[in-house]
C-alpha cells in the first residue's frame, strides 16, 4: 500500500493523600448523573472554584458539533450536552486519582451513551474504596500503566528494526491491562514480541484485515494543497511568536513545500515536517492569511478551540476534514504504533472516526478542546473505518507553537510568569510540577497552557502539593 494522496486530478500516594484528594472530585458519575450534579459535586470543596466542564468550556460546543455526536453516536441533543460535560468531570477526576494512586495506577476509561461512567484501574486492592468514594467504579489488574507502556516501548523499538506491515497496530489497551497487537497473520505479531521480548501473558493477538494507510488528501479541516498537487486539510491554526501558520500531518508534505489555500491562492510554506516516526508538521503562512480560533463545522459554521485538555478513552470525538467534513466517534485508545508502508508512527490515537483522503491533517477535537491532525486509517464513510490522528499537544511541544484558542490576543505568551515557573504557552503531561504564587502544583491533564489558566483557576487541570 502507498499513502493515498489526494491528486487535484483526483510511587503511589499514601491513603491520606487518597482521602485528601477524593474531597475534590467528582462524585455521582454513574448512572444518570447530570451534567449539573457532577459540577456540583467537582466544586464540593471550593463552590468558587470552576468545574472541569466550565474550565473546558464544554457550553461552547455549536449545535453543528453536537448534531454531529447526535448523528454519529445516536444521541438527543441533551445527552450530547452531558456527556461533553461529563467527560470533562470525569478527565479530571482520572487525573487526580492518576496522581494519588502513582505507579499503581493502570488507566482510566468512560463509558455509557453519555460518558457517565469512570472506571479507574488499580494494581493494589487498598485503593478500590477511595476510589468508590469518588464516584468512579475501581477494578484491580496485574500491570500498571507504566509497565504497559514499557512493554509497548519494546514493541516500538523492534519495530523499528523489521518494517513489516502484516502487523500493523499495536497500542495499550487498559481495558484488558494487555499489550495489543493487530495483525493480517498472527505469526507475524508474534514474531514481533518475540523480537520485542514481550511475554504472551502480557500480549494478545487480535486478527485484522485492515492494513491502515495515510489519508493524504486558516480554519481548521479547511482543504489546502501541496506545491499545487496533492490535497491534505488544516488541522489547527497556530502562532509562533508573530508568525502566524498552521499544524498539519507530516505526511502531507516536507520542509520547503509551498502550499495554496483552498480557493487556491498563495498560502504558505512547510517550516517543519516529521513522516515517519511521529506525524507532524506546520506551515507558516503568507500575511494575506490569519490564523483564527475556528475549525470548518457542518455547513460551514465555526467550532470553537477553547484549548487542548487531552480527552480519555471512550470519549467522543469530533473530525473535520476536506473530503468528508464532520464525522464523530470515540476515543479507543491513547499511545497507539501504526505501521504504514512507508514506516512506523508511534504515540498516535486510534478512534473510530470515519475518514478519507485528502482528510488528512484535519482536525480533531473533543466538545471545545484541539486533540490532534488525522494521520492515517482504514475503511471509509460509507461503511465505516478506523482512524488515527497525531496528538496536538507534543505537536504544538515540538515546534514551538501556541494554539490558536478563542480569547486570545494572538499575542506570543511571556516567557514566565512573575508568580512562578508556570508559563503560558508551555505544553505540560500528567505529573508536571510548576509554581506559581509560591505554591507548588502538579500537573493532572495534559494541555497547553494559556492565560487564564493558572494552576490556581483550574482545578480540573492543576492540583495544589
Amino acid at each position: 500500500m502507498s499513502p493515498m494522496l489526494q491528486r487535484h486530478t483526483r510511587a503511589r500516594a499514601a491513603g491520606a493523600a487518597l482521602a485528601a484528594t477524593a474531597a475534590l472530585l467528582v462524585a455521582g458519575l454513574s448512572g444518570s448523573a447530570s451534567a449539573g450534579t457532577a459540577a456540583t459535586a467537582a466544586n464540593a470543596a471550593d463552590p468558587a472554584a470552576p468545574s472541569a466542564a466550565e474550565t473546558l468550556r464544554t457550553d461552547a460546543a455549536p449545535p453543528a458539533l453536537l448534531r454531529a455526536m447526535q448523528r454519529d453516536l445516536g444521541l438527543n441533543r441533551g445527552q450530547a450536552e452531558r456527556r461533553l460535560a461529563n467527560e470533562a468531570e470525569a478527565g479530571a477526576t482520572a487525573g487526580r486519582l492518576r496522581a494519588a494512586l502513582g505507579d499503581d495506577f493502570a488507566g482510566a476509561w468512560v463509558r455509557g451513551a453519555e460518558s457517565g461512567t469512570l472506571t479507574v484501574a488499580t494494581t493494589d486492592a487498598d485503593d478500590v474504596p477511595a476510589i468508590e468514594a469518588q464516584g468512579a467504579e475501581a477494578t484491580v489488574v496485574r500491570r500498571s500503566l507504566a509497565d504497559l507502556d514499557a512493554a509497548k516501548a519494546r514493541l516500538d523499538r523492534a519495530a523499528e528494526r523489521r518494517g513489516s506491515t502484516d502487523a500493523p497496530v499495536w497500542y495499550v489497551d487498559v481495558r484488558t491491562n494487555t499489550v495489543v497487537v493487530q495483525a493480517v497473520r498472527t505469526s507475524a505479531a508474534r514474531a514481533l514480541l518475540d523480537a520485542a521480548g514481550v511475554g504472551a501473558g502480557l500480549a494478545r493477538i487480535e486478527r485484522t484485515t485492515e492494513k491502515p494507510r495515510a489519508l493524504y488528501d486558516l480554519r481548521g479541516g479547511e482543504a489546502y494543497y501541496i506545491n499545487n498537487s496533492g490535497r491534505c486539510s488544516i488541522g489547527f491554526p497556530v502562532t509562533r511568536g508573530t508568525q502566524e501558520g498552521f499544524a498539519t500531518a507530516g505526511h502531507c508534505g516536507r520542509t520547503g513545500d509551498s502550499t495554496s489555500g483552498h480557493n487556491r491562492v498563495a498560502q504558505g510554506t512547510f517550516q517543519g515536517s516529521v513522516f515517519p516516526g511521529r506525524d507532524m508538521a506546520w506551515v507558516a503562512t503568507d500575511p494575506n492569511w490569519r490564523a483564527t480560533p475556528y475549525v470548518k463545522g457542518a455547513g460551514g459554521q465555526n467550532v470553537q478551540v477553547t484549548g487542548s485538555t487531552q480527552a480519555t478513552v471512550g470519549a467522543s470525538v469530533c473530525r473535520s476534514g476536506s473530503t468528508t467534513g464532520w464525522h464523530c466517534g470515540t476515543v479507543q485508545r491513547l499511545n497507539t504504533s501504526v505501521t504504514y508502508p512507508e514506516g512506523t508512527i508511534t504515540g498516535v490515537t486510534q478512534t473510530s472516526v470515519c475518514a478519507e483522503p485528502g482528510d488528512s491533517g484535519g482536525s480533531y477535537i473533543s466538545g471545545s478542546q484541539a486533540q490532534g491532525v488525522t494521520s492515517g486509517g482504514s475503511g471509509n464513510c460509507s461503511t465505516g473505518g478506523t482512524t488515527f490522528f497525531q496528538p496536538i499537544n507534543p505537536l504544538l511541544q515540538n515546534y514551538g507553537l501556541t494554539l490558536k484558542t478563542s480569547g486570545d490576543g494572538g499575542e506570543e505568551p511571556p516567557e514566565e510568569e512573575p508568580g512562578g515557573t508556570w508559563a503560558a504557552g508551555t505544553v505540560y503531561q500528567p505529573g508536571d510540577t510548576v509554581t506559581y504564587g509560591g505554591a507548588a502544583y502538579r500537573c493532572l491533564q495534559g494541555h497547553q497552557a494559556q492565560t487564564g489558566w493558572e494552576p490556581p483557576n483550574v482545578p480540573a487541570l492543576w492540583q495544589r502539593v
